[in-house]
């Protein structure tokens, strides 16, 4: 990166080339790389956890009945969302303090520890009530780190990225979030079909847990490699005496002057993470156990699985060139398809579920995956650009993690309860018809934030040419003779 001044824009007739950030491609691709490591940390854990609920609930609940085993298990990979709140609450306003890359340094070894330590855990017949105790102090450190590690990586990738261009890369980080829950679904599949069940429960179970540790020490060592955004920098110039916001001082900023900005953020988390979980986390239960237990065809868990692959592989595919297109026609129309389409295609989508059938049931949850995939591909570049660089860090985790943690994290059990108690199987689609209506609210109210700098930060360009542009167009004429 380079930027010669270090004022900020003080207004289009005085913005000078050195007011303005130059991007290094190299550099770029590194944070991108850097940052969506994370998310495939992350996402690797929530996948593989999720894929051997059953066999988790064998080895280390063994104690209970077999009933209340799958619930225990359950509720401890619950209790990481319980806890994301308070890693956002402390990692950060810390990110705003001392910066982002020690603070995402810490969080993805953090995670990948977390997730690493159910693989060396002995089992409920070795060392009998330690072992859940184990699992649940695994959960806990996973998801306190995990509460500073996505609006911290939204926050380096939005803040390393050319203003024309933070659509694209930003939807580098969700392309990070569909490889990791794709390569643990997939890795616990092939595992689960190579290997015995003896063996499974014996030992393969461990392998996609221990197989963490690498890929968070890959991601710690390309984040030790860069140094801090731009913006971050810029801030800290401003005042090189003080080091980035006192803690106390950002809770003010963001729970009083920031307020609208975090109830944005939370309609639009509302909309997106619900589709998210109810997509990954509770569509697996409602087409094996719910439509069967009330009469209904519903699919096998292989069946299951495999077409959930193959959704999450179409949107793998998708997701970049939708975040490319909001660089070009902007984020709101890309928000608003996502939320219209959750208001008008959710009903039809879990009535195709319940006709029943390979076709129907792909189409239901393809239809679910292209909702999704319009908030996957264009939040990570809209919700940094509604904080101020000096609390971004900070007023992303803890918007983005109250409302996960209070809407995304809970969406299989509310489902599974409101069913139980109505007996209507429709549930999951009025409930995306809500999140949906929640998230148009915000889509409408945000300001357009595409190709533009990000709230309290300098323009951001790929070229010292663009640079130069930007300057003489907001002076209105040829620029004058200036050099950087």
């Amino acid at each position: 990166m380079s930027d010669a001044g270090g004022a900020e824009a003080g207004g289009a007739d005085r913005l000078t080339i050195g007011d303005v950030t130059v991007t290094d491609e190299a550099v770029v691709k590194r944070a991108v790389k850097a940052a969506a490591i994370g998310n495939i940390t992350e996402w690797y854990d929530f996948g593989v956890y999720s894929y051997l609920t059953a066999i988790i609930s064998r080895v280390f609940f063994s104690g209970l009945p077999s009933g209340l085993a799958l619930v225990a298990t359950l509720a401890t990979f619950a209790v990481s969302f319980l806890v994301r709140p308070f890693g956002g609450l402390f990692f950060g306003p810390l990110g705003d303090r001392v910066g982002r890359t020690k603070v995402l340094s810490v969080t993805v070894i953090m995670m990948a520890l977390g997730t690493t330590l159910l693989g060396v855990i002995p089992s409920y017949a070795a060392i009998g009530v330690a072992a859940p105790l184990l699992v649940l102090f695994g959960r806990l450190v996973q998801g306190f780190s995990t509460g500073g590690e996505y609006g911290g990586a939204m926050t380096f990738i939005a803040e390393y990225a050319p203003d024309k261009r933070r659509g694209f890369l930003g939807s580098w980080l969700e392309f990070g979030t569909l490889t990791g829950y794709t390569f643990g679904a997939v890795l616990v599949t092939v595992l689960t079909t190579v290997l015995t069940d003896a063996q499974m429960l014996s030992w393969g179970w461990r392998i996609p847990f221990l197989i963490a540790l690498p890929i968070g020490l890959v991601g710690l060592y390309l984040r030790l490699r860069l140094e801090e955004t731009p913006a971050f920098e810029r801030l800290l110039a401003k005042s090189p005496q003080q080091k980035g916001t006192p803690t106390r001082d950002e809770f003010r900023l963001i729970f009083s002057k920031h307020w609208r900005s975090l109830l944005l953020v939370g309609g639009l988390v509302i909309a997106w993470n619900v589709t998210n979980y109810m997509l990954t986390s509770y569509m697996p239960t409602y087409l094996t156990d719910t439509l069967p237990g009330h009469a209904e065809e519903g699919t096998t868990r292989t069946v299951s699985d495999l077409m959930q692959i193959a959704v999450l592989v179409i949107l793998l595919v998708l997701v970049t060139f939708l975040g490319r297109l909001s660089d070009r026609v902007g984020r709101r129309p890309v928000l608003m398809v996502g939320c219209a389409a959750l208001v008008v295609l959710s009903i039809p989508a879990v009535l195709l579920l319940r006709a029943g059938g390979l076709g129907p049931t792909f189409l239901g949850l393809l239809i679910m995956g292209l909702t999704l995939v319009c908030f996957s591909s264009t939040c990570p570049s809209t919700l940094p650009a509604l904080f101020p660089t000096e609390i971004r860090y900070g007023g992303l985790s803890i918007a983005f993690n109250i409302f996960v943690s209070a809407f995304g994290g809970t969406t299989a059990t509310v489902m599974g309860a409101l069913v139980l108690a109505t007996g209507d199987l429709n549930w999951p689609g009025y409930y995306l018809v809500a999140a949906g209506a929640i998230g148009a609210v915000s889509a409408l109210l945000i300001r357009e934030p595409a190709r533009q700098p990000l709230a309290g930060s300098s323009p951001s360009v790929s070229t010292l040419a663009e640079a130069r542009e930007l300057v003489a167009r907001a002076r209105g004429g040829p620029e004058l003779g200036e050099t950087p």
